[in-house]
């Protein structure tokens, strides 16, 4: 079994959700007593979002190598960053290491080319809604269309991920509106939607919309895991 690597703490609520999945996981697949094989480094949230909305990405990016490269001595053969919207730098991320990084972008893709899924909608932070770096490796990449909310909708979008769910904070009045964003991009076209902010999944499920809903932290982890136990 491979040794996981994960960089986490943005946020850490999200994290604790990875942890679990990975551990689930391995067990489901070896049964018995087992358990992922894990060397986390869990940065601080608050240095991170401060430095995001500033828009210093090379100050994150900094920070995050150096996580990474700790994670890398520690023994992990590969490397996880549990986050969507810091795979922004994710680029500069591989370059201080050796290890592979499996990209939360190419897991979701290739789960939305197994279901047959065009065109998707998109929800996450602005960063990961408005840039490129997450739309456009889907675009570019596995050829699938991207949609995004209005830009109210992603103003709203982006403050319950950041001011509740990064707090650990789950409001009703919160997930009935995420559930209409989500109906309003399927009318848009959108046969599915990506739930690509990890902390997402705190709030909507599939079992709060018929529209197809591919929660990337659960993709992510899942082929995490697959990787773990390559041979």
């Amino acid at each position: 079994m491979k040794t996981i690597g994960m960089l986490g703490g943005m946020s850490w609520e999200s994290t604790a959700f990875y942890y679990r999945a990975l551990n689930e996981g391995i067990k489901q697949t070896l049964g018995g007593l087992h358990s992922a094989k894990i060397i986390l480094n869990s940065v601080d949230f608050d240095e991170i979002e401060k430095l995001q909305h500033e828009a210093d990405w090379n100050a994150t990016a900094e920070i995050l190598k150096q996580a990474a490269k700790s994670v890398e001595a520690g023994g992990a053969d590969f490397l996880i960053i549990c986050t969507n919207t810091m795979h922004l730098v994710a680029p500069q991320i591989q370059s201080a290491i050796n290890i592979p990084i499996l990209h939360i972008a190419d897991a979701t893709a290739n789960a939305l080319v197994k279901d047959n899924i065009n065109t998707v909608g998109l929800l996450g932070t602005a960063y990961t809604m408005e840039k490129a770096f997450y739309k456009g490796r889907l675009t570019e990449n596995f050829g699938i269309k991207v949609l995004v909310p209005g830009e109210e909708q992603r103003a709203f979008v982006h403050k319950v991920i950041y001011e509740e769910l990064c707090l650990g904070q789950i409001s009703e009045k919160s997930r009935e509106a995420y559930v209409e964003i989500i109906h309003q991009l399927h009318c848009d076209g959108a046969e599915a939607v990506i739930l690509g902010c990890t902390e997402i999944t705190l709030l909507v499920g599939q079992d709060d919309t018929k529209v197809p809903l591919f929660d990337t932290t659960t993709i992510h982890a899942e082929q995490a895991v697959r990787y773990a136990l390559l041979t």
